[in-house]
């Protein structure tokens, strides 16, 4: 989960399907569904879409605050926040094999999340973020002691620009460490060059993934 992209129709340039394209060709290795207004029904058809594209890209596809969409559509796992279901519920939906994230926002919220079962955690806002309406970020010390205290992967989110990159990631255990990104390549002129400059920089930073 190096470079995971929250896709939403709203902060796209383009159609949310060929920018899904365009990610993927610039190397992200995890797309997230990320629609909360629109029907279920139109969420399960972009979703359906998402995972042949996702499927034979090799990319992994995860849908937000949806597990019952995520096991309808045979994606590779679901998301969730504070205030979703717990863990354990979303399970007895999923298929088995599926996986399950959870936003958390301190050290306290990423343990429990640990020891509730989930397979990886989002950890932010790192920075302020209009997105969620954030003033003032976590920052990247909190982000550091959580992925020291834990032994699964954890994504960075939260107001992460190319040129926090660097500051943020060098340090992290490079293995398990991921940064999760919307607005600053969904809303780039081009998007598959700005998920590329992306991947670069954590892949200099972290080293390069031998696949």
């Amino acid at each position: 989960m190096r470079l995971y992209v929250l896709l939403t129709q709203s902060a796209c340039r383009l159609d949310i399907v060929e920018a899904a394209m365009q990610v993927i060709r610039g190397g992200a290795d995890v797309v997230q569904v990320r629609e909360k207004e629109l029907p279920d029904r139109e969420i399960a058809s972009l979703a359906r879409t998402l995972r042949k594209i996702t499927a034979d890209a090799g990319v992994r596809l995860i849908i937000n605050d949806r597990p019952d969409i995520a096991a309808l559509v045979g994606a590779d796992g679901c998301h969730l926040g504070q205030d979703d279901l717990p863990i354990s519920a979303a399970r007895k939906v999923l298929r088995p094999g599926q996986i399950v994230g959870v936003s958390t926002h301190s050290m306290e919220q990423a343990l429990e999340a640990v020891a509730r079962g989930a397979d990886y955690i989002g950890i932010g806002p790192v920075y302020p973020t209009e997105t969620k309406g954030y003033e003032r970020g976590i920052g990247r010390d909190t982000v550091a002691r959580v992925a020291e205290a834990v032994r699964i992967p954890v994504v960075a989110i939260g107001g992460i620009t190319l040129e926090r990159v660097p500051g943020l990631v060098r340090g992290m255990p490079g293995d398990r460490f991921g940064i999760a990104v919307c607005s600053a390549i969904l809303g780039a002129d081009d998007i598959e060059a700005a998920a590329a400059a992306f991947r670069a920089a954590m892949d200099s930073c972290l080293g390069r993934v031998v696949l």
